[in-house]
């Protein structure tokens, strides 16, 4: 199977239900939200899937993009995917392994822009967030969004983060966290 991102680009995606890649509806609201802050930002894509989220964003001038997944199959997609849209300018980390232990690895660093979207029902939300929030990833300007599902998770308050915006798109809702 495959998906389309901007420019008319043709993604990979594992097939079955393994992963869930964001729906084009949504993709779409998120990069309209974040229209004009794209461009040479810096990307950090957790539960990445098919990695296309970063790869949008890479095609819409991220200057450093970086995805932490699981799944062995997943990271051989993100990698071709990526491949496939990053330019000589731009760089690209993919790693793989658990997100919470992976995410103390990234201390010192900041994103400008973080999407989140692990498996609807998973234990992940409130550690990540956390830990998110403890090694203080998110730059001074910068947003997160979580991706979830309404009637299974509702975005908690976290220390040093406020949200800043919900938006649901039928099934799939966003919560926009900021720094305080």
């Amino acid at each position: 199977m495959s998906l389309r991102i901007y420019g008319n680009r043709s993604l990979k995606t594992l097939p079955g239900q393994a992963t869930r890649p964001t729906p084009s509806r949504v993709r779409q609201a998120v990069f309209n939200i974040w229209q004009g802050r794209i461009d040479g930002c810096r990307w950090l894509d957790l539960c990445a899937g098919s990695g296309s989220m970063g790869a949008e964003a890479l095609c819409r001038g991220a200057t450093i993009a970086v995805a932490i997944e699981q799944s062995s199959r997943a990271i051989a997609i993100i990698t071709e995917n990526w491949q496939q849209v990053v330019n000589s300018e731009q760089k690209i980390q993919i790693i793989r392994g658990d997100l919470v232990k992976k995410l103390p690895q990234l201390e010192g660093q900041q994103f400008d822009r973080i999407y989140f979207d692990p498996p609807y029902a998973s234990e992940l939300y409130l550690p990540v967030l956390q830990a998110i929030a403890q090694y203080q990833l998110l730059a001074t300007s910068g947003e997160l969004a979580v991706e979830y599902h309404p009637k299974i998770w509702q975005p908690p308050e976290i220390e040093s983060l406020e949200i800043c915006r919900d938006k649901v798109y039928g099934s799939t809702a966003i919560a926009f966290y900021a720094p305080v």
